[in-house]
């Protein structure tokens, strides 16, 4: 026993004695790895540093750059705040009258029935002249749901003035009609408008002050037989505008006050407008794709207790164009514009009625600009 212990004692004194040699060893072994490596250890430090570096040039009350990305919370208020909307900046809206345009351009094409023939002129940079004579039918409504139709054909003549600050443009018919614009711009914000036309039995004139700010769209409406109208219209966001209308007609003593709201991003529009008169109106229109367009309407009349709605389509290639509809009265129809050539373009025109046994198809050909 005296023995063993002996042993363990002289071991573990040897064990004492070692470490200094190992930890001699030890830094050297390090010492000459780093300096077998120099160029690994001086990256390392690089970057040691040039991340300190940053994270004491982090400006108060901001996260340090340390490379590594931001939460995602941060990204969304990031977000929130670009599309904050600025006062002081909103879009110019669109004119009263202007509101559904996008849906008077889809679902309200110029249907007709028969063959028409365009042909347009340009003189000069200012001065054009346009021809068309159409070969249709004329609808007198006859006892019940049936439609008499009368062989009819018109040639139009119309001249066109466009300069910088004003146009003008006239139309006159065989048959008696005549009609003619004046617009002329007094300055960048406010224009006038006049129109005027003539038919046998009745005769109109209507003159417009229209006034454009930066946010805003006004007009005033001054007519014969006493009539008086204003409107305005106004962007409350970048996506929102709102307004209302008012109109007296003093030959009938009639007056009526509208309200009116439109929505308009890149790829929807949508409107609503109510009258004490009675209408109540909504239009939606969406993109669906880069050439694709869906719209639908819906309109109330609560005096006369009738409600009419449609849905349609507007597709735009390259070369063509087609829109097409239908109505909660059963009327499909489709409108096809074909564009063959430079100056050259063919129409196509179906309506058709199961109601009323009403089916109307026209062909048309238009030359010139």
């Amino acid at each position: 026993r005296r023995t063993s212990r002996a042993r363990l004692a002289s071991a573990d004194g040897q064990g004492d004695s070692n470490p200094q040699p190992d930890s001699g060893r030890t830094h050297t072994h390090v010492a000459s790895c780093s300096a077998a490596h120099p160029k690994r250890t001086t990256s390392k430090s690089k970057k040691m540093g040039a991340r300190q570096s940053l994270m004491e040039a982090a400006p108060d009350g901001a996260a340090p750059m340390t490379g590594i990305p931001p939460p995602p919370g941060s990204a969304i208020s990031a977000v929130l705040q670009k599309k904050k909307t600025d006062f002081m900046d909103l879009p110019l809206p669109v004119k009263y009258e202007e509101l559904q345009r996008e849906i008077m351009i889809s679902l309200k094409a110029d249907h007709f029935e028969g063959g028409r023939f365009d042909f347009n002129k340009q003189l000069n940079q200012k001065f054009f002249l346009s021809h068309s004579i159409f070969m249709g039918s004329i609808e007198v409504p006859a006892q019940g749901n049936q439609i008499i139709k009368i062989p009819n054909a018109t040639y139009e003549f119309g001249a066109n003035v466009v300069d910088q600050n004003y146009m003008l443009v006239g139309r006159v018919l065989t048959d008696g009609r005549m009609s003619g614009r004046l617009k002329y711009d007094i300055n960048d914000m406010v224009s006038a408008k006049l129109q005027t036309s003539k038919e046998p039995g009745f005769s109109q004139v209507m003159v417009d002050l229209d006034y454009k700010g930066l946010d805003t769209q006004a007009q005033i409406k001054l007519g014969n037989g006493q009539f008086y109208g204003i409107n305005y219209l106004q962007s409350v966001t970048d996506t929102i505008a709102l307004g209302g209308e008012g109109f007296y007609l003093g030959g009938q003593k009639k007056s009526g006050v509208g309200f009116a709201a439109r929505y308009a991003d890149d790829k929807t529009v949508a409107t609503g407008q109510v009258a004490t008169t009675g209408l109540v109106s909504l239009t939606y229109t969406t993109k669906v794709s880069d050439k694709a367009m869906l719209a639908t309407d819906f309109m109330w009349n609560w005096n006369a207790r009738q409600a009419t709605a449609s849905v349609g389509y507007d597709y735009i290639l390259r070369q063509s164009r087609l829109r097409g509809r239908i109505d909660n009265t059963g009327v499909v129809s489709a409108f096809l514009e074909e564009r063959l050539n430079a100056g050259f373009t063919l129409t196509f025109s179906a309506e058709i009625d199961h109601v009323n046994k009403n089916h109307k198809f026209g062909f048309g050909m238009t030359v010139g600009e």
